[in-house]
């Protein structure tokens, strides 16, 4: 075993430190979040070129799994190799795990949270807003071309109409990009094959009746990070039909208040799943849950970002890369669409997701300051306004 250099301890070092902060910290679901790891480690920090982020989007987004996490644990496998992508993808995570466990505590001891449904009214347009503004950004890093802008159009019409990511829309994208930007004349390496094959592999994983509580808590999340693909708001309704209707672990309020919990919380929506967990088995549920929902990210993405690498001017694995990455645009856009049929409903969400988009297009504000401030506008509004719409629709 070869010992780690002193510059490799200092890589997983700050790859440790700047996940740690920003899973505390990154507010705005996976497209907010991507946003940001582009404008702080691309324009800030110099970790990776612009080349390389957008291929990172791209695979990680025609993958199973959150898109925010995979693309994390694709940079800190850029920057630290192995073993970065491990404490870069952990780190992400923990601040979000140790948030969402102990909220998950003090529902189970001391009831409903009354303030989530306040917040949640507040903070729900801004999020929208955050996407479409990390949207813009992502647009301009990596949208080129007519042939992108048709396959996202194409598929944010198909995610708004069947009302979810369809999987197979980012390998047809990546296909349609092999045929319009490759080369069918020259060879093609195994690249390409492993990459559609990893995700058709992860499909056999499935929850069964038998066994305990944990171990089926363990399957059924290994299951939601290996199948769903892209933003948060995809593995929603998938979470309600098992946890709801398969398995009874929940009923519908509280299932509600689990998914405001992942969006109003840092971090990726899916982490959804500790909350899940600690109301079905407490701690340890809230462990093999946030356990089972990542662990699919880290083995996806260590299996095919060293393919990548070793191909990367390949001109189909760039055609693949073109196509996905319109793909992940035009159904970011379309979940958008679903997800603010749920965080808007009248004239105060409209005005908070408004000024929210303004601000964000004129000044560099954080994430986390707006996300306060519209909590606050939440807690204020709600007790007047009492909205009977939120949570409901």
């Amino acid at each position: 075993m070869i010992t780690p250099t002193i510059s490799q301890h200092n890589r997983l070092t700050e790859v440790a430190r700047y996940f740690l902060r920003l899973g505390f910290l990154g507010f705005g679901g996976p497209v907010a979040l991507v946003g940001q790891m582009e404008r702080e480690l691309v324009d800030g920090k110099k970790w990776l070129t612009k080349d390389q982020m957008r291929e990172s989007i791209a695979i990680c987004q025609s993958l199973p799994g959150p898109l925010a996490i995979q693309v994390g644990i694709y940079i800190s496998w850029l920057r630290g190799g192995f073993w970065g992508a491990w404490v870069g993808g952990w780190c992400f995570i923990l601040p979000n795990f140790v948030i969402v466990a102990a909220l998950g505590a003090l529902y189970v001891h001391l009831g409903d949270l009354q303030p989530v449904t306040a917040i949640f009214y507040g903070v729900s347009p801004a999020v929208i807003a955050l996407i479409l503004h990390s949207c813009y950004r992502l647009a301009k890093l990596g949208m080129e071309d007519w042939l992108q802008w048709a396959i996202a159009a194409v598929c944010l019409a198909i995610t708004v109409i069947l009302q979810a990511e369809v999987a197979l829309l980012f390998i047809g994208a990546g296909i349609v990009g092999i045929l319009y930007y490759g080369s069918l004349f020259t060879r093609t390496p195994t690249t390409l094959p492993g990459i559609l094959v990893v995700p058709a592999a992860a499909g056999p994983i499935a929850p069964t009746v038998t066994g305990s509580t944990l171990f089926k808590l363990l399957l059924f999340f290994l299951k939601a990070g290996a199948l769903t693909f892209g933003s948060g708001l995809v593995i929603v309704p998938f979470l309600e039909q098992g946890l709801v209707q398969q398995y009874n672990w929940l009923d519908e309020r509280q299932f509600l208040i689990a998914v405001a919990i992942g969006m109003i919380s840092p971090g990726p929506v899916v982490i959804t799943a500790t909350f899940v967990g600690y109301l079905v088995a407490g701690f340890w549920g809230s462990l093999v849950s946030t356990v089972g929902i990542f662990l699919p990210s880290f083995l996806l993405v260590l299996i095919v970002a060293p393919l990548l690498a070793r191909h990367r001017e390949n001109a189909n694995v760039q055609g693949f890369v073109k196509g996905a990455y319109a793909a992940a645009i035009g159904t970011i856009l379309g979940a958008c669409i679903l997800l603010g049929k749920i965080a808007i409903g009248d004239w105060l969400t409209v005005l908070v997701g408004a000024i929210s988009l303004a601000v964000l297009f004129r000044w560099k504000v954080s994430n986390p300051l707006l996300i306060a401030a519209t909590a606050v506008v939440g807690l204020i509004a709600y007790p007047w306004l009492q909205p009977t719409w939120v949570m409901v629709h």
